[in-house]
């Protein structure tokens, strides 16, 4: 566990549940360096030092869920392969961690979950939403491709549906989301995170340890994939038309602060 969670906050809504809430609301809980490692570091503690803890959710403060990768992350990445390279594996390893963690993890999807903050819920493993939710892979705007959601997304939401937001970069919407099997609740915004508690403490009152071999079992071949889906985004990245998406992006943005 990390001595100190600087994107996070952690906090016990009910015995044996943590919820870990986003904590960057003004960047609208965009994914850095820090945030996956902080991720990865506390789903990887779980079933271990943490062992009151029997179901996790996630969710985030302010007006979204997460609007996916720091902008400013990318540019720092400067196209170099051997930066993005493992980067990327931080990436997928951070989001792995959540399919792989000891007990059940639970998305309460608030507002926008853009890019990551869709693979985000992609890799839980039950997402609960908002009626304000609004999911996409925004990567095809700055030239690349949602690495970990083409992997993942097939097996959650089929290959139609995966190419419909990974090819578009359009947005839909809590219900469209629920039919295209992200999602398995939608509720009212206000009353999201107390469903996803009553959800997480359900799952938390029955025997730990059939929870956690139905996990495993079920999540048993989730990394395959992944070191192809590195390699080809981590060109993507290489390329001028991302570099120059990039720059446009963060130009637009400082003419409108």
């Amino acid at each position: 566990m990390p001595a100190e969670l600087t994107r996070f906050t952690r906090s016990e809504p009910h015995p044996g549940v943590l919820q870990l809430t986003m904590s960057r609301p003004e960047k609208l809980n965009a994914m850095d360096q820090a945030w996956f490692r902080e991720l990865r570091e506390v789903m990887d503690g779980l079933g271990e030092e943490d062992g009151g803890v029997r179901a996790v959710i996630i969710t985030g403060s302010g007006r979204a869920f997460s609007a996916g990768g720091d902008i400013d992350m990318f540019a720092g990445l400067d196209g170099d392969v051997h930066r993005t390279r493992p980067h990327l594996r931080r990436v997928y390893d951070a989001f792995h961690s959540v399919e792989r963690c000891a007990v059940p993890v639970i998305a309460a999807v608030n507002g926008l979950a853009y890019g990551g903050g869709t693979e985000l819920a992609l890799a839980c493993d039950v997402v609960l939403a908002g009626r304000s939710a609004r999911f996409a892979f925004k990567e095809p705007s700055v030239g690349l491709m949602p690495g970990y959601g083409v992997v993942r997304g097939p097996a959650v939401m089929g290959r139609h549906w995966t190419r419909y937001l990974a090819l578009s970069g359009r947005d839909v919407d809590a219900d469209r989301a629920e039919r295209a099997g992200v999602v398995q609740e939608v509720h009212p915004d206000e009353s999201l995170l107390s469903e996803a508690v009553t959800l997480a403490s359900e799952i938390a009152a029955h025997p730990a340890l059939a929870v956690r071999c139905a996990k495993a079992f079920i999540n048993r071949d989730t990394g395959d994939g992944f070191n192809e889906s590195v390699e080809a985004t981590a060109l993507l990245f290489g390329t001028e038309e991302h570099r120059e998406a990039v720059k446009a992006f963060r130009e637009s943005r400082a003419n409108r602060a």
